[in-house]
């Protein structure tokens, strides 16, 4: 008489594709062995089965224990076959960004690519926190600490993504450290001579405008490209009181229009030698409404049209070395400590959530010789005769 399986043991058979030979243990009998189990039940009352098969009892016996563990972890349906680390990336790339642009579904995509090249065809439910070290290592060997930081989010935010599906039970990307990379060329700050400089070399032109709007407000590059005439007000000296000029920043390049943060919306007061070159720009140009920066056809300004004109007005100034247009908001933010404004009120110029932002990464010093400890102790502790 068969023996009755237990309840919540696995049913476990051999399937037949012939003449039974081996009525024990079935050996050598043309056929496979089968197996069955329970992981619970559906809304609707009906059981939630999962089925393995194998050429052997022992392979069955294993797979069983790997749809256990997966039960476990709350994975209550078998992935793709041979779905792997480059296809979950894929997924999550597809589906995993809603809203996004597409400049930022690339920009994911092309810091994946080298993580991928390493584990890309790793099953996803057999990647190990040891196999994706190995892959950031392997991008830490060429590439900045940033774009390292920035693969790691990635994968680990694929990972998620196949985790909520049901696809794998854990994300082994959480698991790992991000690896420090290669050392990058730091921002920069022009001096207030090369600022000058600068501003001189480029008057009269389209960049020249933009330079000093950067310079004198300290307004993102995405911020100054999506600038229109109609937030530009360039005041007026005889109003009672008088009007000052200033500049609304409520919209940028990115999709949507919308800033970068909402502290990011802002309006500022424009200095002189700013609003005076938009005036210029505004009578040059014989336009009021669009884009302030735009090209000859009226569209705005991309990005590599301002880098291309930035650097060709760097180097009339005589200024050496390689600069991009962000690094007039780090001017900025630099000239603005320079001159003792504190640093809370900068952070609000710069629309920085936190002024953490705008001390640790956009100021810099601009004076050799820090002279503020040592002026203090003089008044503390004068001279004596």
């Amino acid at each position: 008489m068969t023996e009755r399986r237990g309840k919540g043991e696995d049913s476990i058979y051999f399937e037949h594709a012939g003449p039974c030979r081996d009525a024990g243990r079935h050996r050598n009998c043309p056929g496979r062995w089968r197996a069955e189990v329970c992981l619970g039940y559906r809304p609707g009352g009906t059981r939630l089965r999962r089925r393995v098969s194998g050429p052997t009892k022992a392979a069955v016996l294993e797979a069983l224990k790997e749809l256990r563990a997966d039960a476990a972890l709350g994975i209550s349906k078998a992935p793709p076959a041979h779905y792997t680390a480059r296809k979950a990336a894929e997924d999550w790339l597809a589906s995993g960004l809603p809203g996004r642009s597409a400049k930022t579904v690339r920009k994911n995509k092309d810091v994946l690519e080298p993580i991928l090249a390493v584990i890309g065809t790793v099953k996803l439910r057999e990647l190990d926190a040891t196999a994706v070290d190995r892959a950031l290592t392997a991008m830490a060997e060429c590439y900045s600490t940033a774009a390292v930081r920035m693969g790691h989010l990635a994968l680990k935010r694929a990972i998620r993504f196949a985790a909520a599906r049901d696809l794998v039970g854990r994300n082994v990307a959480e698991l790992c450290d991000t690896p420090a990379g290669q050392d990058g060329r730091p921002s920069r700050s022009f001096t207030l001579q090369q600022s000058a400089a600068l501003i001189k070399a480029s008057a009269g032109t389209r960049i020249g405008a933009y330079i000093a709007l950067s310079l004198g407000t300290g307004i993102r590059t995405e911020e100054a490209r999506a600038l229109s005439w109609e937030a530009v007000d360039l005041g007026d000296p005889h109003a009672a009181p008088p009007r000052p000029a200033s500049v609304a920043v409520w919209r940028s390049v990115r999709r949507g229009g919308d800033t970068k943060t909402l502290r990011s919306r802002r309006t500022l007061r424009l200095p002189a030698f700013a609003a005076d070159t938009l005036r210029e720009l505004r009578l040059r140009e014989g336009r009021d409404t669009g884009p302030v920066f735009a090209t000859r056809d009226g569209n705005p300004l991309d990005a590599a049209n301002v880098r291309r004109e930035f650097r060709a007005a760097v180097k009339a100034a005589g200024i050496a070395g390689t600069w991009t247009p962000r690094e007039l908001r780090h001017t900025f933010v630099s000239l603005m400590s320079d001159s003792g404004v504190p640093v809370e009120e900068i952070a609000r110029l710069a629309g920085h959530t936190s002024s953490r932002t705008t001390e640790i990464v956009y100021r810099h010093q601009l004076r050799p010789i820090m002279e503020k400890g040592a002026l203090t102790m003089d008044q503390l502790f004068p001279r004596t005769a």
